[in-house]
């Protein structure tokens, strides 16, 4: 709750201050063809979130530190803000001056190899040839760091999209935590729900969005989101159930950047493009306004939510219908989302 606390009072807090500053700088997201938003507007709210999620940890690491000693591992624990920091500051650089997408997908690999070296990595093991083990599990701890920290940049395409995403994810990572124990994780989550909240209500459309995160709030909490599905740990079941727990609490992210890909590849169209063909786009071109797009993407994160919540219980047999079912559901709607849909529903554009 202190973390938490913490988070959400520095969060509610300096946003305003940041939006200021933004302002006199000049630092500020102006309307382009390939955006949803129409008004110049504050483009430094990943700083405000970044702020006020790395006091709450620096906060309560002290505390912890002095009181209890060194219980959950001071040195994983500033690995972490080192390599979240590493990439929030990626995102600033690009804010700031549009750096070409093969260049900032090249810096992310960075903080991404940086944190696997450090120890925080994805642990399965190559099964047909265990010799290669370390080369397996590097690849696959890369491309989920970098896939899950760009499909929540990517989802930044609305106002309180993202944030609300981190909010709900990050709340079902602490539950998940404080139900087995980890206190590092448990840190991270309640550090990323605070800074969320306590920026969502500057960022969502109430009536309108007055600060953008940009990419150094999206990339820092994509980044960090990634992190704690690895380190999450469900020690009562098997890991050959429980692998499956953080890819379905951040299906939403994983779904509609598959989405975008799938759209893109299909119109010959570069995935590095800006666009309106996001499935939040999608959901506004059904007649949703801006509000209810951003809770409707909530109300669908806390539904994933609680699916792996059960399924850190479940049998193999209970685990596994239920990512068949999760699977048969994401592929029916592709196809009404994508191969059905007219060109406009898809694009927003005219053929």
């Amino acid at each position: 709750m202190l973390i938490f606390t913490v988070a959400l009072f520095f969060g509610s807090v300096g946003t305003p201050i940041i939006r200021k500053i933004a302002y006199n700088i000049g630092f500020v997201a102006v309307p382009k063809s390939d955006r949803a938003h129409t008004e110049v507007t504050p483009l430094m709210g990943g700083v405000a979130i970044y702020s006020a999620s790395i006091v709450a940890m620096l906060v309560i690491m002290a505390l912890t530190a002095v009181l209890l000693g060194n219980q959950f591992g001071l040195r994983e624990f500033f690995s972490i803000i080192m390599g979240a920091s590493m990439m929030s500051a990626i995102g600033l650089w690009d804010d700031r001056r549009a750096l070409r997408a093969t260049l900032k997908l090249a810096a992310q690999f960075i903080p991404a190899i940086f944190i696997y070296w450090t120890g925080v990595r994805i642990k399965l093991g190559f099964p047909f040839w265990p010799e290669l083990d370390d080369q397996f599990n590097f690849i696959i701890t890369i491309c989920w760091i970098l896939y899950i920290t760009n499909a929540l940049n990517y989802l930044d395409n609305a106002d309180g999209i993202a944030v609300m995403t981190s909010a709900t994810t990050s709340a079902f990572f602490l539950l998940i935590a404080i139900l087995n124990h980890q206190q590092l994780v448990s840190i991270l989550a309640a550090s990323v729900l605070g800074a969320s909240l306590g920026f969502a209500r500057y960022n969502l459309p109430l009536p309108k969005s007055t600060i953008f995160m940009g990419d150094s709030g999206s990339l820092f909490l994509g980044y960090l989101l990634a992190i704690l599905g690895i380190k999450i740990r469900i020690p009562d079941n098997s890991v050959y159930i429980t692998w499956m727990v953080p890819v379905i609490i951040l299906g939403l992210p994983i779904f509609d950047t598959a989405l975008v890909f799938i759209s893109r590849t299909r119109r010959g169209i570069s995935f590095f493009r800006g666009g309106v063909d996001h499935t939040t786009h999608r959901l506004a071109r059904l007649g949703m306004d801006k509000l209810s797009v951003a809770l409707t993407v909530s109300l669908i994160s806390g539904a994933l939510g609680l699916l792996a919540i059960f399924v850190t219980q479940a049998s193999f047999m209970e685990a596994y219908t239920i990512l068949g079912g999760l699977i048969l559901v994401t592929l029916y709607i592709v196809w009404r989302l994508e191969f059905k849909a007219s060109y406009h529903f898809r694009t927003g554009q005219n053929q």
